[in-house]
């Protein structure tokens, strides 16, 4: 494993393939998930490593084998998209490629729109245009749902599929309720105008997390939007279509 250190935290990370030709891919994982679960097992390894392209995935700050603070200061999109930065000038990438899943979507969203001369392209998977919505509710059902004693007492579906998630994966789930309550206000439309990267966004057909892609990618100045037939939310991540999209829109831009 190796790691490199970003606001005084350890964080891990891998790096396929070296050097390499072309630019490398930045690859940012989801919430309760980390990088072997959401990147190596689903298959996106192996892929990238038959097309010969060198991709580094990282565990973000309280996931995997990353620090997992219980300080919700600690956490927060500015800091959270620090680490990717921080982990392309440890390895001396000055451009690369960039695609998240989730909550990856939006950590990588937020490093390109901090340094968008860094970045050549962006993915955002099951990401849409919910990502433009503030919760409005006053207490916190994730982070509730990740401190329960007993997640049978979780009567949410979502709430509980994220639980059981976290647990299967052996998550810290202090770290991850912590992670949930940083106070992060949302996208604007106006921002992302600015965003003179080439975007795909990718979601299923049916992610009620995500929202229509294609309300997302029209905000973007070079924009496109794929849906995944009959995906949800975790059943995109591992889909071919998935995988051939990303490629179709890298092909050529890898020099």
């Amino acid at each position: 494993m190796a790691t490199f250190e970003s606001g005084g935290l350890p964080l891990a990370y891998d790096d396929i393939g070296g050097p390499g030709e072309g630019r490398p891919i930045i690859l940012v994982h989801g919430f309760t998930s980390n990088r072997k679960e959401n990147w190596q097992r689903l298959g996106w390894y192996g892929a990238f490593e038959r097309r010969r392209i060198r991709m580094i995935a990282m565990d973000c700050r309280g996931h995997g084998e990353s620090a997992k603070p219980h300080d919700s200061a600690r956490y927060g999109r500015e800091n959270m998209a620090g680490d990717i930065l921080a982990l392309m000038d440890h390895l001396d990438i000055e451009r690369a490629h960039i695609m998240g899943f989730s909550m990856g979507s939006r950590l990588a969203l937020a490093a390109a729109l901090k340094a968008p001369h860094r970045f050549a392209t962006l993915t955002l998977g099951g990401a849409g245009e919910k990502l433009f919505e503030k919760r409005e509710m006053a207490d916190n059902p994730m982070a509730d749902a990740m401190e329960a004693v007993d997640p049978e007492t979780i009567t949410e579906p979502m709430l509980k599929s994220f639980r059981q998630f976290a647990d299967d994966q052996g998550e810290d789930r202090l770290a991850l309720a912590a992670l949930t309550r940083a106070k992060d206000e949302p996208f604007t439309k106006e921002e992302l105008a600015k965003l003179d990267v080439p975007v795909l966004v990718v979601a299923g057909a049916r992610d009620e997390l995500a929202g229509d892609p294609e309300g997302l990618a029209k905000v973007f100045p070079d924009g496109r939007a794929v849906t995944l037939p009959g995906c949800d939310h975790f059943s995109a991540i591992p889909h071919a279509l998935f995988k051939a999209t990303v490629f179709d829109f890298l092909d050529g831009t890898l020099a």
